[in-house]
């Protein structure tokens, strides 16, 4: 029902968004006219804000015939709010995806207002309790959902003014969330620049040089290599004969600084046989082996470059774990390194002190030899450009790479002296500190930018925008 309501900016017309739904569109199937081309308003291209222009053929699906002017909402997981006027970009056919609700504006509603309108969070959220599905991409909302919802609006010189206005507060606003993505992309490339310094022995002074200054000898990375891998083999008690490492081909790596090594995980790890492994599901863990509590589960959601993640946790039932899957488990300090990715080797440390947990096979572990090499400069090492370019390199997969733990185990780590790992650790942790305060920052920022668009809509749609404006430099 349409009606009077008074706000700050005096009286507005009253209804509901379902009285402005369109009524349902032409269906067409343009790969009838495969020669023909289209301006295509799809879910993927919306991001871009600027509809495909493609071919009858290369479409294929039924569309919606759209008209110019009319407002789409998209219907697919509609905590992402999308909405989206349609243009007149080209003399083609205007067709949608079935997946938008659309609206067919009237002479009195500018479609520029009532799209704003569609974009605050007080719909937003109606919707996403309203929808239907399991989850994410599969939950949807129907015309029928915006039944009863209120929309008011002022005339159309009102709304034209008020839409003038969020644009100017959003063109600022923007401007500034682009400045702090740009700080955002430098900080990323000032870690990434941290990293592969501190693993080409640029980043502290190495332990030759320092040697040299102070007329010392000093243990090379070829000499710690040398007396690990014979203490290896001299306390081995696996099964079977002691196997020898094999040695990095350095004559096809980078030079390394003097007192530095080639070296392996395999080398460079625990003396037992799970010291590298992956877990075991597939083939003796079952779905209805998981818990809502017990041993947690670890997924490739939980390794994040440099930090070990909680969210989402699964659980198995902990007697089966103490039967069957210890040795494929972490107590705290092992390396976690994911099997698959864009790109796979992403490293964490599991942290101390806070239980066992499983790895799944998409998850390999790793425990260090803590007198070969420093759990932590491991961690840098695999999280750094050189390493990431290597395991993309022989990696396997076309939708998606993966590692081998053979080809894992004998991959090249550069092996500095000991004394030098700890002074890469230290600094390459004071440096990333200060990163991970300014990209908290940036962070809390960009939030910010967030509620201050609902912020400057709730304004506009309360009627107190152009009234009284957004106070000068709030964005």
């Amino acid at each position: 029902m349409i009606g009077r309501s008074s706000t700050g900016r005096g009286e507005w017309t009253g209804a509901t968004l379902d009285q402005f739904v369109a009524e349902r569109g032409k269906s067409i199937n343009p790969a009838k006219t495969p020669d023909a081309q289209f301006e295509l308003y799809s879910v993927p291209s919306f991001p871009n804000k600027k509809p495909e222009v493609v071919c009858g053929k290369e479409i294929g699906s039924n569309k919606q015939v759209v008209q110019p002017r009319s407002v789409l909402l998209c219907k697919i997981n509609p905590r992402i709010n999308r909405t989206w006027v349609v243009g007149d970009f080209t003399p083609h056919p205007k067709i949608a995806s079935t997946e938008w609700i659309v609206f067919s504006c009237a002479d009195d509603i500018v479609p520029e207002f009532l799209c704003y309108c569609l974009q605050q969070n007080a719909l937003r959220d109606f919707l996403a309790h309203n929808a239907s599905g399991v989850g994410g991409s599969l939950m949807r909302v129907k015309a029928s959902t915006l039944r009863g919802f209120p929309f008011s609006y002022p005339e159309p010189q009102e709304q034209l003014r008020i839409v003038a206005e969020i644009e100017k507060q959003f063109t600022r606003l923007e401007a500034g969330v682009a400045a702090l993505r740009r700080v955002q992309a430098n900080l990323k490339r000032y870690r990434a620049a941290v990293l592969k310094a501190a693993c080409e022995g640029k980043l502290v002074p190495t332990e030759a040089e320092l040697a040299r200054q102070e007329g010392r000898t000093f243990e090379t990375g070829e000499t710690l290599l040398a007396r690990i891998l014979a203490e290896r083999r001299e306390n081995w008690q696996g099964r079977g004969r002691y196997k020898e490492s094999t040695n990095p081909d350095s004559a096809q790596l980078p030079l390394l600084p003097e007192g530095w090594s080639w070296a392996t995980p395999d080398q460079l790890s625990a003396i037992n046989e799970t010291a590298i492994c992956a877990g075991p599901f597939g083939t003796i863990f079952k779905a209805h082996d998981f818990r809502t509590e017990g041993i947690p589960i670890i997924f490739l959601r939980h390794v994040s470059p440099g930090r070990y993640l909680t969210r989402k946790p699964g659980f198995m039932d902990e007697v089966k774990w103490e039967e069957l899957f210890k040795p494929y488990s972490v107590f705290g300090g092992e390396l976690l390194i994911t099997k698959l990715g864009e790109p796979p080797g992403v490293c964490a440390i599991y942290p101390e002190g806070i239980g066992p947990a499983m790895v799944t096979p998409d998850v390999m572990k790793m425990t260090p030899n803590p007198a070969a090499a420093l759990p932590t400069y491991l961690m840098h090492y695999f999280n750094s450009r050189t390493a990431r370019d290597f395991m993309t390199g022989v990696a396997f997969g076309t939708t998606r790479l993966r590692l081998t733990l053979p080809i894992f185990r004998e991959m090249p780590i550069p092996l500095p002296p000991l004394p030098e790992q700890t002074r890469i650790v230290a600094e390459v942790e004071r440096r990333l500190s200060v990163v991970e305060e300014l990209e908290a920052v940036v962070s809390a920022n960009l939030q910010r930018a967030t509620r201050l668009r609902q912020a400057i809509l709730q304004k506009a749609f309360s009627g107190e925008l152009v009234a009284a404006g957004v106070a000068e430099g709030s964005a």
